[in-house]
């Protein structure tokens, strides 16, 4: 099975809970909130140059447009369980976030070269150089992947890629091929037709959890998914 797993990651080369804007103002101490008023009729356009500004006791300031920010607060256990049940899946959902960066990127890159490989010997020579430097970087690493590990692993690469990682293989391969990893890993209770969906599967809104607080503490390195996550949704369900 993590053979499998290996070869599969292989194949793969080639909105919150609080939603906020905030104006930050350096001003003088003297300065009160209820002075900051700001008026319809005081936010004028300079068409020019495309720039808002608007009129702050009576000071003329240039309107900035902030990013929006997604804050994830901690998640409140009911109980011992429920803790622990989190934190064992925090560092399973660490260990394997690195390789599915590594799958959505490769991917990406595979498929542009590929589309520009006409000849299919030529293709399938290009496929069989990357995946033997994966394989010399990477198989000792994906070897230590554990059952849960692994169907986490595929969850994240279908986050990333927007595509299962059964139709992932059958793309670069074959029908049939896909459908012998499928049925292997589903010995293991593994499933390459796993998709992500954390606004209807408990686990993946853990994962989904687990990933975007991490990204707040800089202790993973964020990266957008592919596909369209309702994470309000989500937390109103599970939360």
């Amino acid at each position: 099975m993590k053979k499998n797993l290996f070869i599969l990651l292989v194949f793969l080369t080639g909105w919150s809970q609080a939603q906020i804007r905030q104006q930050l103002v350096n001003s003088k101490p003297a300065l009160k909130a209820k002075e900051f008023k700001m008026e319809q009729d005081s936010m004028e356009v300079d068409t020019v140059h495309q720039k808002q500004f608007m009129v702050i006791d009576d000071k003329v300031m240039e309107a900035i447009d902030l990013d929006e920010v997604f804050l994830v607060g901690p998640f409140k256990f009911k109980n011992r369980e429920e803790r622990r049940r989190y934190l064992i899946l925090q560092k399973k959902t660490r260990h394997v976030w690195p390789y599915a960066i590594l799958a959505s990127e490769r991917l990406t890159q595979l498929n542009e070269r590929l589309n520009k490989i006409e000849s299919k010997s030529k293709r399938r020579k290009y496929t069989k150089i990357v995946q033997e430097y994966i394989e010399d970087e990477f198989t000792e690493e994906l070897k230590k992947l554990t059952k849960t590990e692994g169907q986490i692993l595929v969850k994240l690469m279908y986050r990333q890629t927007g595509t299962t990682t059964f139709d992932i293989v059958k793309e670069l391969k074959s029908g049939w091929r896909a459908f012998w990893y499928n049925t292997t890993a589903s010995l293991f209770n593994i499933s390459l037709k796993e998709e992500f969906k954390p606004e209807e599967v408990e686990e993946d809104f853990l994962i989904e959890h687990i990933l975007r607080r991490n990204f707040q503490k800089k202790l993973l390195e964020e990266k957008k998914p592919a596909i369209d996550i309702d994470f309000l949704k989500a937390v109103g369900k599970w939360q």
